[in-house]
């Protein structure tokens, strides 16, 4: 369902290639945005360019940082900006109350920082309709990721998969789907059960120590270590391990590297591999969160 956005202000803040096919989209809803850090890119007709986050921040009703964020010293990562964004104290405490903040993961020091502010974050990376539909983009590019650092093919691979989760479930289906013999790591009594019903091997962490020396390609999706010393220890050291999760990832990834293990950090993959299907998938799930917040937000002034 398409969402009206005529007259609304929109900022949108830094980023990588997904920004560049979303604005487009955003101005097709009628939105009007102001750009922050797209200097090094190619012309964007219809936007309205500032010079720093903290001009923009005056000027519109609605504030889109990236799906990444920011770093832990708040500058935001921004692909075509010329010089540094930092989300700051000076530019937290310059946001009105009534202007929700949109980022896709807010670090700790953010979101204490809004909160003591009054200010509304919205943190995107957890929506499960915005991660399902980016597990798509994320799967394909770790299979790619595999394919391009194995001298094996994946069709008749041993290919693990640690997590059934949102981008887990997505993996699975496509190894299983070009012939890979798939085994799905999980926790949940229900997780393990649907992956007996798809016909994938299921194994409990608690049995993951037994069962990875016959991985010969591994797929983290877990945010935590998974794969710390006493595991990499256990894994084949001509295996490939493909880290989806967000930094530092689930790998001891030095420990691994003295053992000769190639290991790979992948996060953020839709924007990487596919930019403009996930530019598309941002333009399906903001304006919907955009009217729903700015809606709330009138509603509770008018309480």
């Amino acid at each position: 369902m398409s969402a009206d956005l005529k007259g609304i202000r929109v900022a949108v803040i830094g980023g990588d290639e997904r920004e560049l096919y979303l604005i487009p989209e955003l101005q097709k809803l009628g939105a009007y945005i102001v750009g922050v850090g797209f200097e090094k890119a190619s012309p964007i007709p219809g936007v309205t360019f500032v010079s720093s986050l903290i001009e923009a921040v005056d000027q519109v009703d609605v504030l889109l940082f990236p799906m990444f964020g920011t770093d832990e010293r708040g500058t935001v990562k921004a692909k075509y900006s010329a010089s540094p964004i930092v989300l700051n104290k000076d530019v937290l405490q310059a946001i009105s109350t009534r202007v929700p903040l949109i980022i896709g993961f807010a670090r700790p020091a953010l979101k204490s920082a809004a909160e003591k502010m009054g200010i509304q974050l919205v943190e995107t990376i957890y929506l499960d309709e915005l991660a399902i539909l980016n597990s798509i983009p994320s799967a394909e590019g770790a299979i790619q990721m595999a394919m391009e650092a194995t001298n094996i093919t994946i069709h008749g691979s041993e290919s693990f998969v640690l997590g059934l989760g949102r981008t887990g479930w997505s993996l699975a289906r496509m190894l299983q789907g070009i012939g890979a013999h798939v085994t799905g790591v999980a926790r949940k009594p229900t997780d393990l059960a649907r992956a007996v019903e798809m016909g994938i091997k299921a194994v409990h962490f608690a049995d993951l120590e037994e069962e990875i020396g016959r991985a010969e390609i591994i797929f983290n999706t877990v945010p935590h270590l998974i794969l710390d010393r006493v595991m990499l220890e256990k894994v084949a050291k001509d295996a490939v391990i493909v880290d989806l999760a967000s930094i530092p990832g689930g790998t001891d990834f030095e420990f691994a590297q003295l053992l000769g293990i190639k290991a790979i950090l992948a996060p953020g993959l839709p924007g990487i591999v596919a930019p403009k299907s996930a530019g598309r998938i941002l333009a399906q799930i903001y304006p919907q969160l955009i009217l729903r917040h700015l809606t709330t937000m009138i509603a509770n002034v008018q309480s």
